[in-house]
């Protein structure tokens, strides 16, 4: 079969399987392209291009991870690692049979359109033509850098390139930056170096991975409250498990609970608690290995990891072409280019607790639009004159903090409902 028939899909990670095994299912020929050695994405750590380091897990629990039609295997643990999310992912290809459509260790370089198809160039000097394009490379591999006054004169490189511990051995090492893997690293840290400290421009809301003995995220959720009660409800229970934050050092929140997505963490409360994490303000500026912070206060390091977070990233595509605004691409239910109607991307979302099934459910509206699109125009249409009006983020009501990480942010159940009505509408 030619590939003009086909539709091209970049990425094998969990968003990218998830495009393969429904376009499968409703028999739309496709090609796979991944740039790392297997499936997995970020997830397997051997491909070129994961952020994964050793002792990274889930945060979300595996049941409400897993998809729904590929549970994972009851022996693997609660908040299973990136190993287990390795087998798990390279298992679930196998199963569906998604291999003989991917080709590994090829990159795309570039893509575009071309009268109605998409032309596709590979680094190996191939270039394909496309009946449509499914973006599903990821939003967490292009790594976001501030910039500081200063130099630093010790070493200092971002959380993307942290594989282990041992980097930090009898180091003075500051982490700036507390998001859940700048948290999770600064307790790989606190084994090996001689001290540990944490630079955070804003305090965030804490959330045990255990409550009651059972994972955080598989209690509660049988009602549906407005976000204000929710907020003013949850953020109470949440105090009776996590104490106060700011009596060990963590600055106070400026934003409501669900307004940006909470640390999901155990420990690092804990050993901030007993001395062995000093958190500090925002960084000031840098002079030799120095640093100032905005309160005035001074300290040295002899290593400084940036866990700044990611920017989105879709190298191979111009960015009108993605009807780019700001900081992310503004597409109907963060998938649907509003005009381009054989242009997908999948995976660009964060919502605390979408799941591997909220991918799957993503990735099943793209099937059936492109199915109806060939089977029923008439269903098609409608659809299409739904993604063209203008653009409304899916926040369920919440207010969510203005940063550019935050800008494909969604409520899930207020979108897993819009997609499902979607499908179902299909």
């Amino acid at each position: 079969m030619v590939t003009e028939d086909k539709y091209c899909i970049i990425g094998a990670g969990p968003a990218g399987l998830s495009a393969a095994k429904n376009l499968k299912d409703l028999g739309i020929p496709f090609d796979g392209y991944d740039a790392g050695k297997d499936v997995g994405g970020l997830w397997n750590i051997e491909n070129p291009l994961s952020t994964m380091y050793e002792s990274a897990h889930l945060i979300s629990s595996k049941k409400m991870t897993e998809f729904k039609d590929f549970p994972m295997k009851e022996e693997v643990a609660d908040y299973p690692s990136h190993r287990e999310m390795r087998s798990y992912f390279i298992d679930y290809a196998k199963h569906f049979k998604l291999y003989e459509h991917y080709s590994f260790n090829t990159k795309v370089i570039k893509t575009q359109p071309k009268g109605d198809k998409w032309e596709v160039s590979l680094d190996n000097g191939e270039v394909k033509s496309y009946k449509g394009l499914i973006i599903a490379n990821g939003t967490l591999a292009h790594p976001n850098i501030p910039e500081f006054k200063g130099s630093f004169e010790g070493e200092i490189f971002h959380s993307k390139d942290y594989k282990t511990s041992d980097v930090f051995k009898n180091k003075r090492v500051l982490i700036i930056g507390a998001g859940n893997s700048g948290c999770d690293i600064a307790i790989d840290a606190i084994h090996q170096a001689k001290k540990v400290s944490m630079s955070m421009r804003r305090g965030y809301h804490f959330v045990p991975k255990y409550v009651f003995g059972k994972p955080a995220d598989t209690l509660g959720g049988l009602f549906q409250l407005p976000p204000f009660i929710k907020q003013f409800v949850d953020k109470r229970l949440l105090k009776m498990f996590t104490g106060d934050a700011q009596r060990v050092g963590f600055p106070e929140p400026d934003h409501k609970l669900y307004e940006a997505h909470p640390i999901v963490n155990s420990l690092v409360l804990y050993y901030a608690g007993h001395g062995d994490i000093d958190v500090k303000k925002d960084v000031e500026r840098f002079e030799g290995k120095s640093v100032f912070f905005k309160d005035g206060s001074q300290e040295e390091y002899d290593l400084i990891l940036l866990a700044t977070g990611y920017k989105l990233y879709y190298p191979f595509i111009d960015k009108e072409l993605l009807n780019w605004k700001g900081a992310s691409p503004h597409l109907y239910l963060n998938i649907f280019h509003p005009e381009r109607n054989n242009l997908f991307v999948l995976g660009m979302i964060e919502a605390s607790g979408i799941g591997w099934e909220g991918r799957n459910e993503m990735a099943k509206l793209v099937a059936k639009f492109i199915k109806a699109q060939e089977e029923n125009p008439a269903k098609a249409n409608q659809f299409i004159a739904k993604k063209k009006e203008p653009f409304e983020r899916v926040t369920g009501g919440f207010n969510y903090v203005k940063l550019d990480r935050m800008a494909y942010y969604v409520h899930k159940d207020s979108y897993r409902k819009a997609i499902n009505k979607g499908i179902a509408s299909l």
